[in-house]
């Protein structure tokens, strides 16, 4: 039994058709007692109970990319898989359009306990990372996913020590990368998070006196001071710093409103090109923004 998705994915996401719950079950049986038939007589699970959600996307993970270990404290964000790997996908063809096709690099900045966009990355198309975070507490879980996933030839993990910066103090200055990749935190503060999850479960009809993320999410993963457009323009004006490290740089950008006054700057930092990728996932609208200096 398949829950359907609506969505308009990359052509390659193998989620385009939605998830075949009788088969996650099977590689992933700890998902089974999240499964229950809805009024409509259709397998399911409760998309706002943040346990439910984690083991459908390590089943996932376990089923169709082959990763044999996806641990970390539920207080971290949960990512969902097939919203992540269609960035994935984006990415490889904007590589394939600048005819970058052989050992590629990836930056990830902010991978987060869950690693998710290396361990993606490699199962699809076998890059090679560099992913950066400043909660060391994360990156440990994340080594331990590298490294019981034997991935510890294809990603290096590194710790940003000033949370002010993002590719400063990070990047050595012989390093070099086809693109890097980023889910930037999305929220001015913790009050503006909750207002949106109390949004999201009432779509959800799972209104209640206690607010609890689905995808669970701590500070670091979730707010900035300044929000999305604080963190994006320091994102821009560094990425200069470093415009002969990186061919393409990008990052994901929720608010649309934002695009406009990106661009404004990247063209003013001497942006060679810039492009908008769109991606529908379900009723969301995301987006990602890429630009070069190349």
């Amino acid at each position: 039994m398949k829950i359907k998705v609506n969505s308009k994915f990359h052509p390659k996401n193998k989620h385009k058709s939605g998830y075949d719950l009788d088969a996650l079950c099977e590689t992933y049986p700890d998902l089974l007692p999240f499964v229950f038939e809805n009024k409509y007589q259709t397998k399911t699970i409760d998309f706002a109970n943040p346990k439910a959600v984690k083991a459908l996307n390590t089943a996932i993970l376990f089923k169709d990319y082959n990763i044999k270990f996806w641990e970390f404290p539920d207080i971290n964000l949960c990512p969902p898989i097939p919203g992540r790997v269609d960035y994935i996908h984006h990415i490889a063809d904007l590589l394939k359009s600048s005819k970058i096709l052989e050992n590629i690099s990836v930056l990830d900045v902010g991978t987060g306990a869950s690693c998710i966009y290396p361990i993606l990355g490699q199962a699809e198309y076998h890059w090679s990372f560099v992913a950066t975070d400043i909660d060391e507490r994360s990156l440990e879980f994340a080594q331990e996913i590298i490294d019981k996933n034997n991935f510890t030839d294809s990603i290096t993990l590194r710790l940003q020590k000033d949370t002010s910066q993002i590719l400063k103090g990070i990047l050595n200055k012989d390093d070099v990368f086809s693109v890097s990749i980023c889910n930037p935190p999305f929220y001015k503060s913790e009050t503006e998070a909750l207002e949106a999850t109390s949004r999201k479960l009432k779509g959800l009809k799972k209104e209640g006196d206690k607010v609890v993320r689905n995808f669970s999410g701590t500070q670091n993963e979730l707010w900035y001071k300044g929000g999305e457009k604080a963190f994006i323009h320091n994102y821009l004006y560094e990425s200069f710093l470093f415009k002969e490290q990186c061919v393409w740089f990008t990052t994901l950008v929720s608010k649309k409103d934002l695009v406009k006054g990106m661009y404004t700057s990247l063209k003013k930092l001497g942006a060679s090109d810039i492009k908008t990728i769109n991606m529908g996932q379900g009723q969301k609208i995301s987006r990602i923004v890429a630009w070069t200096y190349k």
